[in-house]
């Protein structure tokens, strides 16, 4: 179109100056500024760049940031194409292979293979069903997983798993993938996301190889796609994969996909195919419970040969509870910097290296909470705990709920105080040291309190 070429390179100045400000400017100018606008084509924003080097790594390492920074200033990509410049003086010489370069792609023979996904695509060896924790949020989906993976002939088509992020969708994926490979060497399995199947179909379309691409996918004895949202809006790419899933199970070839939501709440995606996804067995992954996330941990850390403190791995499981990467990373930190620091694992040094992400995944609690949970506990009023009486039976747990209440709230200490009877905040600070020194004193009262603690937080 008229001008384009000038608003590509317009564009191309904020696209860096984004790129620059998430990965930093050195990194930006390493890779992405060697790297020109050429055009956009069918949806391919296609750059150019005269060292071979730059290319790979824009498709690979920096695909994932190019395409959405791409995307969020030019809506209609769908997908990146960088090509190596051979006629560039300045380019580096890359041998014989390269002599067709990608700059002209009427010459497409030899295009056929560089498209298709590999049918021994790489899978995380990590991710098998022997290393898949198993808990009620998590049973139905692995073990409708676990049947597909081990039956000869075609149980549910499609199996559907959806769930939220970091739920463990992407573990079965390639658990079931890894399975059929042990179990039956000779199917053919193709495992891609869903952006890459997008991508392959688009240059399948740029080169002319339709039906190569076709035949690759349409051939194969088992389809696994994951993260099939990332399909809605591309309505070219839907009614692709809508014929070739007819198509599979037509021959009655096994198809697994994977999602974010049940097929019913996919957005953005013709409600024929929605149809279609719902004919097999649609299985779902709940969140997390407290038990399934501390499974994991501890299997984990049995695994890696760890001596990490029960006491940790139940905090983590305790204050972590978004997902089970999260979940798993923040252990990983607090390994990496016992190893770095030469210090031992303990709660205080967990608490220490994670304050960031404890404190982004901190529950809510109001003063209010505590007070109420704590005269539980202890089976008194909490009209007790706000009164002027001294009796023991009352003020050890109005000192107990004070020293909750700063520990597991933000509020400052004559908050604190005004919230128990309008007292001042010299009475909470000789309430936290007495419970501490208590803690420190007596085992049977440190347990209570940990137990209290851990109802407030869970």
């Amino acid at each position: 179109m008229s001008g384009e070429k000038v608003d590509l390179s317009r564009l191309w100045i904020e696209i860096l100056a984004d790129i620059a400000k998430n990965i930093g400017s050195g990194c930006c100018q390493s890779w992405f500024e060697k790297a020109l606008p050429l055009r956009l084509e069918d949806g391919v924003f296609v750059l150019q760049t005269n060292q071979r080097l730059v290319r790979d790594r824009l498709l690979t390492q920096y695909h994932q940031i190019l395409l959405e920074t791409c995307q969020k200033y030019i809506p209609e990509v769908l997908a990146i194409e960088v090509l190596f410049d051979t006629s560039n003086p300045q380019a580096q010489d890359e041998g014989p292979e390269e002599q067709n370069s990608e700059l002209v792609p009427e010459n497409t023979g030899n295009r056929e293979k560089e498209f298709l996904p590999s049918k021994k695509n790489d899978l995380d060896p990590r991710f098998t069903f022997e290393n898949f924790i198993v808990g009620k949020p998590n049973e139905f989906a692995h073990a409708a997983a676990l049947r597909v993976a081990e039956s000869q002939e075609t149980q549910f088509n499609p199996l559907f798993l959806y769930g939220g992020v970091g739920l463990g969708k992407t573990h079965l994926m390639h658990a079931i993938a890894w399975k059929i490979r042990e179990n039956y060497p000779k199917r053919t399995v193709i495992y891609l996301s869903a952006e890459k199947f997008m991508y392959q179909f688009i240059r399948a379309l740029r080169f002319h190889n339709n039906m190569a691409f076709k035949d690759q996918f349409r051939s194969v004895d088992v389809l696994m796609i994951d993260d099939f949202q990332f399909i809605g809006g591309k309505e070219t790419t839907q009614e692709e994969f809508f014929h070739t899933f007819n198509d599979l199970v037509d021959k009655k070839r096994q198809v697994i996909l994977s999602a974010d939501k049940s097929p019913s709440d996919l957005e953005n995606i013709g409600e024929r195919l929605k149809s279609r996804l719902g004919w097999g067995l649609v299985a779902d992954i709940h969140p997390t419970t407290y038990e399934l996330r501390l499974g994991i941990l501890q299997a984990k850390a049995e695994t890696l040969k760890l001596g990490i403190p029960n006491e940790v791995l139940e905090f983590l499981s305790a204050k972590i509870t978004s997902n089970v990467r999260e979940l798993e990373g923040a252990l990983n930190r607090i390994m990496a910097h016992a190893s770095l620091v030469g210090r031992p694992i303990t709660l205080e040094s967990t608490q220490e290296v994670l304050r960031d992400l404890l404190r982004s995944n901190e529950h809510y609690l109001a003063i209010e909470d505590i007070q109420k949970r704590t005269s539980e506990f202890f089976g008194i009023k909490i009209a007790d705990l706000l009164s002027s009486r001294r009796l023991q039976t009352i003020t050890r747990p109005r000192q107990v709920a004070m020293y909750l209440c700063k520990e597991l709230t933000t509020k400052s200490l004559p908050d604190i105080g005004r919230k128990f009877g309008g007292r001042d905040h010299t009475t909470v600070i000789h309430a936290v040291k007495k419970v501490q020194e208590l803690c420190a004193k007596n085992a049977e009262f440190a347990h209570d309190i940990e137990t209290l603690k851990l109802s407030l937080i869970l």
